[in-house]
């Protein structure tokens, strides 16, 4: 009997395996280094409740009609999430970049859109798996119900997805961890501390509260807050509408990048 010769693999219109393979690849990178890309972040943030609470001391404060631990609670979980998303998507095409393997990605048939779902996919697992994980970890201290948990859902895959675009395409613009590091010292960090985490913008003078309203990180904590305590600073309807245009012109833009082979290929 004669051995059927070899033949090309079918793709077809979506290349399924290896945008499986991608992405399982990408989960697999930050699962080997579980103490540093989950555990770390988790105590980073219980450090943060932590000094809050001491700050405070003893002393119930209140947000509204919420004490402002229950407050602060959500907004500590969405920052641990995005941060990791980001760090995740910008590492992982940087380093690829650096290490000159960044080929090895780009030469089998994945389209820009399969390899754009691959890092975003990546970075959003790692997102809410850290948030799930701190969630878990602060209910010893502070118990956070749930409101609603379409507001939860959506605001937390909208925001990983959005900081997994931005770390994405900060990888493919970055050159060396400097630059990585100026997107997260310059542009991530101001605005999420001006975003409400730590305090409700109702306490801001009226022209720093209009800003706020500019900034998407607001519209993304406000929400992700109101899903557990029901209460809110702005307007849900309207950030539900922000997330959703800055994450289509957020994949929009890394498309472009991914398909000019913007700083990819020589």
């Amino acid at each position: 009997m004669h051995a059927t010769p070899p033949r090309p693999r079918a793709i077809g219109p979506v290349n399924w395996v290896g945008l499986w393979t991608l992405y399982t690849k990408e989960v697999t990178r930050f699962i080997k280094v579980f103490t540093q890309t989950v555990a770390a972040p988790v105590v980073t943030t219980l450090l943060f409740y932590a000094i809050f609470a001491l700050a405070l001391g003893g002393i119930v404060r209140q947000v509204g009609d919420v004490p402002f631990l229950e407050f602060l609670g959500p907004g500590l979980v969405m920052m641990a999430m995005v941060q990791n998303a980001f760090a995740n998507a910008s590492s992982s095409v940087l380093i690829s970049k650096m290490q000159g393997n960044i080929v090895d990605v780009l030469m089998p048939p994945l389209s820009s859109v399969e390899l754009a779902l691959a890092y975003v996919g990546g970075g959003v697992t790692r997102g809410l798996l850290v948030g799930v994980v701190t969630y878990a970890a602060m209910q010893p201290f502070v118990p956070l119900g749930i409101h609603d948990p379409f507001f939860i859902a959506f605001h937390a895959l909208a925001a990983a997805m959005m900081l997994s675009l931005l770390g994405m395409m900060g990888g493919i613009w970055a050159n060396k961890f400097d630059h990585i590091a100026a997107v997260t010292n310059f542009v991530i960090t101001p605005l999420a501390f001006l975003s409400g985490t730590f305090y409700s913008i109702e306490r801001l003078p009226e022209g720093w509260q209009i800003a706020a309203h500019f900034n998407p990180f607001f519209y993304m904590i406000d929400g992700f807050r109101y899903g557990f305590i029901g209460q809110t600073d702005g307007t849900l309807l309207t950030g539900l509408a922000v997330l959703t245009g800055v994450n289509i012109a957020l994949w929009a833009g890394a498309l472009h990048m991914l398909r000019t082979g913007y700083k990819l290929k020589a």
